[in-house]
């Protein structure tokens, strides 16, 4: 095999896996208004939606635990080690989900099962972004780090794109009476590729040569959360302002717009799904081609615009799509959000990794990650559905981004700009 193609290999099994991995975590936001009436039943629909909001929220709690123990295991034991680790216990708690009886069968017992699956769910993902970044990052030659770090973005958006297509072709083909009996249950049926075939992708992965180097230039000596904390306070703390505004934007815009569409606005979810796909595949083609410009002119400029259009681009957007409801409006703002989404997803996660040397960047991107995306992702579906209940305007969405959108700025304006090293530790 050349070495070509075998980077090829390299970059194919982090993005495949990755996509499959986030598939599964992505698909109950998805479905989060179904499974509400089949696994939290309340007096309210409102109620019914905040239970399982706050479900998918709990799986969240464990992904800084997550992060934590399996950022530390990848910086001692290497990145594929990780990332097989991450692949089983995934498959593990979507096979929970999959074949879980509902609280009709089973009562309590029902949505007890959920939560432990989403708790397996937030352990798994808590690991993948650091370890598959940290990954794709060092296997990259010089001048190409922002291209292939954006390709850990680009699985992302991969795995919203086939979770919103699952989604679109069963509310098409099926009837809402056959989804609640047994249609909710083929998406994560389908997730259970992840364990043979992510297992697969993953036992062909080698460790960055960068990485090897670094762990015998430690001599067995590893780095504690509290030295990391010591040491790198200000990387911790700037990644994480910068990451913000990424996942506001990844659970509002895309995993909580179907539900947003269908309780706000009245729009079916089979056509709020055929807009989510539109603006998905915008997002998915966009991302490496915008990860490949941030190595001609910074990371810095991209995440700056981005952050701008955020600020600017959701009040307009919301209110002209609340003034008439409708598929072809949604599909416009989707399409123009997830396009002004790229620029941050395509430079995001280099930025991020630029922020650590490699001793400590898997950890690193692990705390900062998963905290951000516990506090302003996790719960965000249920902080939107809560604002929007409270204030009396279904705006709420809009401004939950712009409020990401000025911490992602000043976050930006902190930043390390790495593009011109040749080394980034």
């Amino acid at each position: 095999m050349s070495e070509i193609e075998g980077t090829r290999c390299q970059i194919a099994a982090a993005v495949i896996g990755n996509a499959l991995e986030w598939y599964d975590f992505i698909v109950y936001g998805y479905l989060t208004v179904i499974i509400s009436r089949l696994f939290f039943p309340a007096e309210t629909e409102y109620a019914s939606l905040l239970l399982t909001a706050a479900t998918f929220g709990v799986g969240f709690v464990m992904r800084p635990i997550g992060g934590i123990l399996i950022g530390l295991y990848a910086d001692r034991k290497g990145r594929k080690a990780a990332l097989q680790l991450i692949m089983l216990l995934m498959t593990a708690a979507i096979a929970l989900i999959a074949f879980a009886p509902t609280y009709a069968s089973i009562g309590i017992a029902a949505p007890l099962i959920i939560m432990l699956a989403r708790l397996l769910q937030g352990l798994a993902t808590g690991g993948e972004f650091a370890s598959a970044t940290s990954f794709l990052v060092e296997i990259a030659p010089p001048g190409r780090r922002g291209f292939y770090g954006s390709l850990q973005m680009m699985g992302q958006s991969l795995a919203a794109l086939v979770g919103a297509t699952v989604g679109m072709v069963i509310t098409q083909l099926l009837s809402s009476e056959q989804i609640d009996q047994w249609g909710w249950r083929l998406p994560f049926l389908l997730g259970l590729l992840i364990g043979p075939v992510g297992l697969y992708i993953r036992r062909h992965l080698k460790e960055p040569l960068p990485f090897c180097d670094d762990v015998r230039s430690r001599q067995e000596s590893h780095p504690t959360i509290v030295t990391i904390w010591r040491e790198y306070r200000r990387s911790l703390l700037i990644s994480l302002a910068m990451v913000i505004p990424c996942t506001i934007l990844f659970y509002v815009i895309l995993i909580y717009m179907p539900t947003y569409a269908k309780t706000q606005l009245g729009i079916p979810l089979k056509q709020a799904f055929v807009a989510q796909v539109a603006g998905l595949v915008c997002l998915a083609v966009a991302t490496p081609w915008i990860g490949a410009l941030s190595d001609r002119i910074g990371r810095r400029p991209m995440l700056m615009v981005g952050n701008l259009l955020f600020l600017i681009l959701p009040y307009p957007l919301f209110s002209w799509l609340l003034a008439d409801p409708g598929m072809v409006r949604l599909t416009v703002m989707q399409v123009t959000l997830c396009g002004s989404a790229a620029i941050l997803t395509g430079a995001i996660s280099t930025g991020l990794a630029e922020q650590f040397p490699i001793s400590v960047r898997s950890t690193g991107l692990a705390l900062s990650y998963n905290t951000a995306v516990m506090v302003f992702g996790g719960f965000a579906q249920l902080i939107v559905t809560w604002l929007i209940q409270v204030s009396g305007t279904p705006l709420a969405p809009a401004f939950y981004v712009i409020f990401g959108a000025i911490l992602g700025i000043l976050g930006t304006l902190g930043m390390v700009e790495g593009r011109n090293r040749l080394k980034t530790d």
